[in-house]
């Protein structure tokens, strides 16, 4: 019997993913005993995914190594000793695997199943970058309903899952952009405030939100728009910076930290899932699928394309844009 082949987005070395990423053909991997294998329906193109291609991310996989941490898959077969009735259940896909491929074997012990129901494209964006905006948003400041947060890049896969799990916890949001036109899309879906990110929104921030300072800030570009989100925080509030767009490093000011007690700390979802108990993990998760799966969170996607188009895929990520950019199964395509 000639072995089933599958494909997959490979890297053996790092680089410019437009450059040494490549779609290769490879085995299907053969379920064990305990095993179970996935089809992958979904997988989420991430800044992160990038990063880990180009060698500069924290975790870096052995080398050659399938691109991609994030996605959702159906279980097309079982191995001995699994119930069969696990066919044609949504799983998420292993991480330490990469998914950007077609088919994946893992243990059925490890299984974590998605709510029924939720759409697949739902499901591949629902844990990373949500779970980030909801550890941001309970870790660092006791955020009681009324009270506001500043964040920049708020156009984000994270900062758009901030504006609606703090409109869920009756939290108040200023949201920083860069273009004017996104305004509108942040206030639909539930922004309060919507500033440009210049040297003057700072100074009048206060006519916008009632005359209260913010209590906490999310910085994920760095440089000169960290710091004016430091200059709106109020006494004691906290700077949580969890990303670096640009690569420019953060000024602190000094007054502030002296005088305002004003904090700085930083956060890294992985760092903090590995700090955890596997249930502790799972129970975050179901939490925030909970929320998915009743419509408070929505995470939205620009298009979708087969492993086949991934040098549209990977242009179309590096582009202005507002939604995610997801592989999915061939005849799932969709713009």
């Amino acid at each position: 019997m000639t072995d089933r082949s599958q494909k997959a987005l490979v890297y053996h070395q790092h680089g410019d993913p437009s450059e040494v990423l490549r779609l290769e053909e490879m085995p299907v991997p053969k379920v064990g005993q305990g095993e179970v294998l996935l089809r992958m329906r979904a997988a989420a193109i991430h800044p992160s995914d990038f990063g880990m291609i180009a060698g500069s991310y924290a975790n870096l996989r052995e080398l050659p190594a399938i691109g991609g941490r994030e996605g959702v898959g159906e279980i097309a077969e079982v191995g001995q000793g699994v119930d069969k009735k696990m066919i044609g259940r949504m799983a998420a896909l292993p991480e330490d695997q990469g998914a950007w491929a077609e088919y994946f074997v893992m243990p059925a012990e490890d299984l974590f199943f998605l709510p029924i129901g939720l759409p697949f494209e739902q499901a591949a964006l629902a844990l990373l970058n949500p779970m980030t905006a909801w550890r941001l948003l309970h870790d660092f400041e006791y955020l009681k309903e009324g009270d506001w947060i500043i964040q920049n890049a708020a156009n984000s896969a994270v900062g758009v899952a901030v504006i609606q799990l703090a409109r869920h916890l009756g939290v108040r949001t200023v949201n920083v952009v860069r273009r004017e036109a996104l305004r509108e899309e942040l206030r639909k879906l539930g922004g309060d405030v919507m500033v440009i990110d210049d040297d003057d929104y700072p100074a009048s921030l206060l006519d916008l939100t009632d005359g209260k300072k913010p209590k906490l800030a999310l910085n994920s570009i760095g440089g000169p728009s960290a710091l004016r989100l430091a200059k709106t925080l109020c006494d004691g509030g906290v700077h949580v910076t969890f990303g670096a767009m640009t690569g420019e490093a953060i000024r602190f000011p000094t007054r502030r930290l002296i005088f305002d007690d004003v904090r700085f700390v930083g956060f890294w979802f992985d760092k903090w899932k590995r700090c955890q108990t596997p249930e502790k993990v799972r129970e975050a998760y179901e939490e925030i699928l909970f929320l998915a799966a009743t419509n408070v969170l929505q995470s939205r996607v620009e298009a979708t394309h087969p492993l086949t188009e991934y040098e549209q895929a990977l242009t179309k990520s590096n582009e202005p844009r507002f939604g995610k950019i997801l592989f999915v199964a061939g005849e799932e395509r969709g713009d």
